[in-house]
């Protein structure tokens, strides 16, 4: 194994983490869309409709 061979593996580890990150940071934001949402629908709810 040779220089050019360890740095590869460190650049596909470093792209393997990214991407990882990437996805978590997605349905991080899927979520707390999903939960925004059900607050808004909540507070509608409890308000009869008249939330601003």
């Amino acid at each position: 194994m040779n220089v050019d061979d360890v740095i590869r593996e460190r650049i596909a580890a470093a792209r393997a983490r990214t991407e990882r990150r990437r996805r978590q940071r997605a349905a991080l934001q899927r979520a707390r869309a999903y939960g925004l949402a059900a607050r808004k629908r909540a507070k509608l709810r409890r308000d009869g409709g008249d939330a601003a």
